[in-house]
């Protein structure tokens, strides 16, 4: 038997192993078990490291936690809130809220997350006031600036906010960045040299062991958030780069939502923070302070959740939540997403509501960022366009929100794609709105796209090519593991 048997040998083996460990021991998703296995035994060698860094599943044992959760009495609040809603003693300022109480009841059930009602939110859609806006809150921060972005990139715009926090630093001000290495993988240490000199510190989410080799890579952290002296909270969809200003040629302009909190919801956006932050860095990790969390002067009547999702949790609290606004809708659904490739519940929730006489609104992009993700997309949407929902192809440049928004009533805005990557395997966090004005403003954001957009229809559907069938169907497969 030669060297070239043995290895062969070898590698079957070794296939027949991990096949056996994907079905029986992981438990995986059905349609993520068969898409592995279709790579394990079509590509053998490469199938296998490609298992190693993107399909290996996260231990979920202890990988956020922060004592100073009892010191806040969340655990009070949240059994409190509980009580009330199982008995119907919850009382809501705005007792139309009443018609989403079992939405609130899940995320308190099932994610902890506090319902707060007397916040205030402004909308942005464009960079550029976005941007102005987090830059002039940050020039006026006191205590800390706590930043958490997906992507950073050492461009312009990434170099005007370090230089700034950098300034902040050497004022006295505490500043803290967390990054995803594999979403900021351009930058370097020497990138926020100045601003470590100055008593800022500086962190990534699943570090890299060893150089090129991360074990973890198909777990990012997606999330994108900025607290500023606990009283400002930013969440949305813009990372820091120039493209994120429409100054990239590629992809023109950026349309984007971000909200910027200020209220009780804002504390919720910071224990997410600090949970991140703690996991990242065991040598600065965040003690409990009270002046972590100081006096709420809010005076906004907005309801909200801060929810979060990850493949450390045990359920999928955001898809969940997409689930039940869309299976509650009487009248309407809005959503943009830059990605749609939906798990069978997700699919199956628009189809009813499509097939229930409810207006079913989607908006996607015109052009790819991903390709395969791209295709998989068109091929999902082609599904729904044939039981009548409304489908835009969004034209002036790329649509990367992630919105819904259901009967003008309650809203979703955050991190989180509609892709089984931001459900299962990314760590997103969003936004659940509970507020008839800031979700009729949404709307009338989707309807001033739609001037920019192209309407879908069935017939152009129908008349793709052979070639774009073939790859819509190749990435379909794929798609459990995009």
């Amino acid at each position: 038997m030669n060297i070239t048997t043995v290895l062969l040998s070898l590698v079957l083996l070794l296939n027949i192993v991990l096949a056996m460990i994907v079905i029986f021991q992981e438990r995986r998703d059905i349609g993520a078990t068969w898409a592995w296995l279709l790579v394990l035994f079509f590509i053998p060698i490469l199938g296998f490291v490609m298992y190693l860094l993107f399909g290996r599943n996260l231990s979920r044992n202890h990988l956020f936690q922060w004592d100073g959760l009892k010191d806040l009495g969340m655990d009070e609040t949240l059994e409190n809130q509980l009580t009330k809603l199982d008995s119907n003693d919850f009382e809501f300022r705005n007792a139309s809220l009443l018609n989403h109480k079992d939405l609130i009841y899940l995320h308190v059930m099932n994610n902890a997350a506090i319902f707060t009602e007397d916040n205030s939110v402004e909308l942005f859609t464009d960079g550029h006031e976005k941007f102005d806006a987090l830059f002039k809150d940050i020039e006026a921060a006191k205590e800390y600036i706590h930043v958490q972005y997906y992507i950073i990139k050492k461009d312009k715009l990434g170099t005007k906010l370090v230089d700034l926090l950098t300034k902040k630093a050497k004022e006295g001000v505490k500043v803290r960045v967390l990054y995803d290495e594999l979403g900021s993988r351009g930058l370097t240490k020497r990138f926020f040299k100045e601003l470590r000199e100055a008593d800022g510190e500086v962190e990534a989410f699943f570090p890299s062991k060893l150089r090129f080799i991360n074990l973890r890579l198909n777990y990012r952290n997606h999330r994108k958030l900025v607290i500023i002296d606990g009283k400002i909270g930013y969440v949305g969809g813009f990372n820091v780069g120039d493209e994120y200003l429409g100054l990239n040629s590629k992809f023109g302009y950026w349309r984007d939502t971000h909200l910027r909190i200020q209220g009780t919801a804002v504390y919720m956006l910071h224990t997410r923070f600090i949970l991140d932050w703690n996991q990242a860095s065991h040598r600065h990790a965040i003690s409990y302070a009270p002046t972590l969390f100081p006096e709420n002067t809010s005076q906004g009547n907005t309801g909200i959740q801060i929810v979060t999702s990850g493949p450390d949790s045990e359920f999928e609290q955001i898809k969940n939540g997409y689930i039940k606004m869309i299976l509650s809708a009487k009248k309407s659904i809005f959503i943009q997403t830059p990605y749609f490739i939906p798990d069978a519940s997700l699919l199956d929730a628009l189809r009813i509501a499509c097939l229930s006489g409810v207006e079913v609104n989607i908006m996607i992009p015109n052009k790819p960022d991903h390709v395969f993700v791209y295709w998989a997309t068109l091929s999902y949407i082609g599904e729904l366009l044939k039981v009548g929902a409304a489908v835009y192809s969004y034209s002036n440049g790329f649509i990367h929100a992630k919105t819904i928004i259901v009967d003008e009533e309650v809203a979703s805005v955050g991190t989180a794609n509609i892709d089984v990557r931001s459900f299962k395997l990314n760590f997103e966090v969003n936004a659940f709105l509970y507020d008839e004005h800031l979700a009729k403003r949404l709307t009338e954001t989707f309807k001033e796209d739609i001037k920019v957009s192209s309407l879908l229809t069935v017939e152009q559907y129908e008349q793709r090519s052979k070639w774009i069938r073939c790859k819509e169907s190749v990435s379909r497969l794929l798609s459990p593991i995009l």
